[in-house]
């Protein structure tokens, strides 16, 4: 059998991830994602990853931002809770973190809270114990960006992996791939199915190997391959908005490989529902996620 066969994503395939919500719902059945990133001059990424996870369904998000000058409140979203970032770690390494609300103890509460680490995390030492701490809670990662990045650098980080017990999404593009193989990128383009494998197998979780084509490697090996996406989503912040969806899903009870392909399958249709409508150049992150939250309540079971 061959190893690096890929079967593409479909849309029938990713809605029936999706289970309609009780008439009594509240947030707290939700789950909590936490983004950790917001360096100096890179806030945005940050905030793009929170607004995402909103409005992918998550019940509270916490954005922790390194930057000193970081906004107290995000004016477009004020649903947001923003904090530093190491005060955002120290509520997710409390033994059960508090949602935002009080009495909210009840059936189908998603036990663990989602982290997202990555989006404008930059690579300071700063940077690098915060990735060191987020390794070590007991709750599932998506790692994005610079964590790839300083993965890359530290050996020891990396070394952190293969003990964790809670699922981790890892998100590189074809240059993030490289430096974590060790390789050029060339060679990472001309086979992004092995390439994307190579990733599973060092990095253990489930990972997408962003581009043209998405290709998703779940944790068991399997490829899938993304059609929907386009030129335009070539733009700032792209990757920011997919780390976010995807911690939305886990948080609401996915598995880490069932949200990497509704994340990225949608992630992609939003990107083509826009072009649609005539905006493929300028295309920009934040219309993507108004049109992601668009057609996943066209998906949705009621």
């Amino acid at each position: 059998m061959d190893s690096t066969r890929q079967t593409p994503i479909t849309r029938k395939q990713v809605a029936a991830f999706l289970k309609p919500r009780a008439r009594d719902s509240h947030k707290g059945m939700f789950g909590t994602v936490t983004i950790i990133g917001g360096a100096s001059g890179m806030v945005g990424a940050a905030l793009l990853a929170g607004r995402a996870a909103l409005k992918m369904g998550a019940g509270c998000v916490h954005v922790g931002m390194l930057a000193e000058n970081a906004p107290a409140v995000d004016s477009l979203q004020p649903e947001l809770m923003l904090q530093t970032a190491s005060d955002a770690l120290k509520h997710l390494s409390l033994p059960n973190p508090p949602t935002g609300g009080e009495g909210e103890k009840t059936k189908n509460t998603v036990a663990s809270p989602v982290l997202v680490i990555g989006c404008g995390l930059g690579q300071s030492l700063a940077a690098q114990k915060l990735l060191y701490d987020a390794l070590r809670l007991d709750v599932p990662l998506v790692l994005d960006a610079d964590a790839l990045n300083l993965l890359a650098l530290r050996p020891d980080l990396r070394s952190m992996l293969p003990p964790r017990k809670a699922p981790a999404v890892f998100t590189p593009h074809p240059g993030e791939a490289a430096r974590l193989l060790g390789c050029s990128t060339e060679a990472v383009q001309n086979d992004r199915a092995r390439a994307a494998l190579s990733l599973v197998q060092k990095l253990g979780g489930s990972v997408v190997l962003k581009g043209a084509g998405s290709l998703c490697a779940t944790q068991n090996g399997k490829l899938y391959l993304n059609q929907t996406g386009n030129p335009g989503m070539g733009a700032a912040g792209m990757g920011d908005v997919l780390a976010g969806m995807i911690a939305a899903f886990i948080a609401q009870g996915l598995s880490g490989d069932e949200a990497l392909l509704l994340a990225v399958h949608l992630h992609g249709a939003a990107g083509d529902a826009l072009a649609e409508q005539v905006a493929t150049l300028g295309m920009s992150a934040t219309e993507v996620t108004e049109w992601a939250r668009w057609l996943l309540n066209r998906i949705a079971p009621r």
